[in-house]
């Protein structure tokens, strides 16, 4: 379904790129404050909420799943965390010059690569660069335009493909070496001796379902695929298929409600396996769901970092932001991927604002150069490592949480940092879904 889709998204993108290859469209580039030069997406005016209204202001997209979406939950936070994230760069000076307005070009992709397409094309001549563009196929449905425009974008999301476009500043591990990970700690620590599988179709679920293919295999485990389309209603096979074959271990990669239903529809049918979600496939919503019972018993969650609460400087930031905020925000680990995923975008304008070349050609080789980035305690600077080939520079450490409902998102970090044998040894040459 999500193949089907991305391809009439990315034939839309070249067919609007071939119609704007026959004008003189060229953006003009001009000269700010302490001779910045720039040209898309910066004004010499100040943003419309501006802190210090002498600056001017640097403008990001957002593309996010708001509304009827399966990442809706995640959507949201994700989108107020960044609102929240760079209005303290604001109220702490800004980024030289210029503050930073992520509010006023967010739209909704409803999941849709081709609404994603749509909206992106509404708002990118306004745009520097997009703060969040959520979603692994909503995202490639525009990463052609992307790459023809120089414009950066920030993924709300970690498919391994990522790993191989300059345009994409990704954050944390990918899903294929999380799942690599997960699966080695079950080996180890859970004994694990199979596993299965199952996942939405497309970028997302399919990285993450290579990435256990990957490790059952160096383990000796015998591996299980299962996908599954999403909708809380389209279920019913994937749990058959999972309670049939009887795993010790399911690598789950789908979005929330699917997770509950899955892992509570496979217990209630006698399925004893344990689950291992990956990182979208959670919410602490669940925990009030009738599934909460089997999620308690038998779901552990992977992650690219810690999760909402965890003591570090990045994450006390982040609840003190949103304490201040005009929303009274429950914990939720959206906020907590939406401010980690905004470090990078930061050390880059800096980077081209130091460098006194805020273009898009600009920020991009900012991008290009940044060999560490200061996450605050909330991922090892090398995480943000930029340059370099793709085996070099990928990060390959995730964190194992267990259920636990007393802890502010419902879950609670079981083992810190880690790189599996699996994960520290793949030769990362391509996407590991491809």
């Amino acid at each position: 379904m999500y193949r089907s889709r991305r391809a009439v998204a990315v034939g839309l993108v070249a067919a609007v790129l071939a119609v704007a290859g026959c004008r003189n469209d060229a953006p003009e580039t001009q000269e700010g404050s302490e001779g910045v030069k720039f040209d898309v997406g910066v004004t010499k005016e100040p943003c419309p909420a501006a802190v210090d209204k002498t600056k001017g202001c640097i403008y990001l997209g957002s593309i996010s799943d708001l509304t009827e979406g399966p990442f809706k939950a995640l959507g949201v936070p994700i989108t107020e965390s960044q609102k929240a994230f760079w209005k303290r760069v604001n109220t702490a000076g800004g980024i030289g010059g210029y503050e930073v307005d992520v509010t006023k070009y967010t739209k909704d992709n409803k999941y849709n690569p081709q609404i994603h397409n749509e909206v992106y094309s509404e708002i990118k001549p306004d745009v520097l660069g997009l703060a969040q563009t959520l979603g692994s196929p909503t995202t490639a449905a525009i990463l052609a335009d992307l790459k023809a425009s120089n414009m950066i974008g920030v993924p709300a999301s970690w498919t391994s493909a990522w790993a191989f476009e300059d345009v994409i500043l990704e954050s944390g591990t990918n899903y294929c070496f999380e799942s690599m990970n997960s699966v080695d700690f079950a080996a180890e620590t859970l004994q694990a001796k199979s596993v299965a599988a199952v996942h939405f179709p497309g970028d997302y679920g399919d990285d993450a379902a290579a990435g256990t293919k990957i490790a059952a295999e160096g383990n000796g485990m015998k591996f299980t695929d299962i996908p599954t389309a999403p909708g809380q209603e389209n279920q019913g096979a994937a749990i058959q298929k999972l309670v049939a074959a009887k795993p010790d271990l399911v690598i789950l990669s789908t979005g929330p409600t699917e997770a509950a239903t899955i892992v509570g529809g496979s217990a209630q049918a006698g399925f004893k396996g344990q689950f291992i979600g990956t990182s979208p496939t959670w919410n602490p919503a669940l925990l009030k769901s009738p599934a909460a019972p089997a999620l308690t018993a038998l779901y552990r969650q992977s992650g690219p970092w810690a999760p909402y609460g965890t003591d570090t400087p990045g994450h006390k930031a982040l609840a003190e932001s949103l304490d201040q905020a005009m929303f009274k925000a429950a914990p939720n680990d959206g906020y907590t991927a939406g401010w980690v995923w905004s470090y990078p975008m930061k050390a880059a304008l800096q980077k081209a604002v130091d460098s006194k070349d805020l273009t898009r050609a600009g920020l991009l080789a900012a991008v290009k150069s940044l060999e560490t980035v200061d996450y605050e305690g909330m991922l090892p600077a090398e995480a943000g490592r930029f340059n370099g080939e793709p085996s070099e520079r990928v990060f390959r450490q995730s964190i194992i949480s267990k259920v636990d409902p007393t802890a502010p998102t419902g879950v609670k970090v079981e083992k810190d940092f880690f790189t599996g044998k699996t994960a520290a040894k793949h030769e990362f040459s391509r996407p590991c879904y491809q």
